[in-house]
């Protein structure tokens, strides 16, 4: 990215000005919004997938992001979440990658049922998302990492056991033989958080006959050309599905989980800072020491 740059792709706020072209929406409005800002036109929008839309934007990749007093929101109508009064803006602002993306993770594409069992690798941000909405949707969870901070992380949200991929050889096959060891047979979703070659495949030989992998860690580099096991996919019919975000229309059942106290995003928030101590905390991210724990930039109440 050409600098300067404004990061920030979560956040929540209210309204101060509306362009021309804004018809749902006024000022004072408190409102949210997914991390990926659809053009409302294409074929994706139009069959309301707009978390794939062909001509997206992306606060803080595309365009300046979040990181500042004010923050543009393009095609608004489409790309908006309205807020419930009773939602605090940190709480909303944590909706916008991890949460919204394990969500469409775990139910969207995951479907799960009450009593399902649902591995989750990577236990990170998005992971223990992840680990907290498969619980809050009444599934049994096992988390996976090779760090003790993650793995305690997942215990201490609601995970029902969990792998040290470390102490079993950290081999995927190896993994997921520990895996299905586990969980009588294998489990019936599982989810790649991180984005690696070893935790793709851990996660699909985890699998249990008729399982269904998720593939929300980003691969990049190397892993992106990662070969499946296409014998063991065919052979147990397997699923094999990516997921990237959550469109808006979608935000209410999010919301509804938060709202009637099911979901608790705030247990991820490990602090709030200033806007001007956001630099320093950037950069003390890439110390890995808060596992999972999302730092939020707090600029209420407006001076």
């Amino acid at each position: 990215m050409p600098v300067p740059y404004v990061p920030g792709h979560e956040w929540a706020g209210e309204i101060v000005e509306v362009g021309l072209d804004v018809h749902r929406w006024a000022v004072g409005m408190r409102v949210t919004a997914p991390f990926v800002q659809a053009c409302g036109v294409c074929a994706q929008c139009a069959e309301g997938e707009q978390q794939v839309c062909a001509d997206q934007r992306q606060p803080g990749f595309t365009h300046d992001g979040a990181f500042a007093e004010l923050v543009v929101a393009h095609r608004a109508d489409g790309n908006l979440v309205t807020l419930p009064d009773d939602l605090d803006m940190i709480t909303a602002a944590s909706l916008g990658c991890r949460f919204a993306t394990a969500y469409r993770a775990v139910d969207g594409h995951g479907g799960i049922r009450p009593g399902w069992w649902v591995a989750v690798h990577g236990c990170g941000g998005v992971g223990l998302s992840a680990v907290m909405i498969a619980k809050a949707l009444g599934a049994a969870v096992v988390g996976i990492d090779v760090g003790d901070a993650p793995l305690a992380a997942a215990l201490a949200l609601g995970a029902d056991l969990v792998i040290d991929a470390r102490s079993v050889g950290g081999d995927h096959d190896r993994v997921g033989a520990a895996i299905r060891d586990a969980t009588a047979g294998g489990v019936h979703v599982s989810i790649d958080a991180l984005g690696s070659r070893t935790t793709a495949l851990a996660s699909m030989s985890g699998l249990r006959p008729r399982g269904r992998h998720v593939q929300v860690g980003l691969m990049t580099g190397a892993d992106a050309s990662t070969p499946l096991p296409l014998d063991r996919i065919l052979a147990h019919e397997l699923t094999v599905v990516g997921s990237h975000g959550l469109a808006a229309h979608a935000y209410p059942e999010l919301l509804r989980l938060v709202t009637e106290g099911s979901l608790d995003p705030r247990r991820l928030v490990a602090r709030t800072i200033s806007l001007a101590d956001a630099p320093a905390a950037l950069v003390a991210m890439g110390t890995a020491e808060a596992v999972g724990g999302l730092t939020v930039i707090d600029l209420s109440p407006r001076s």
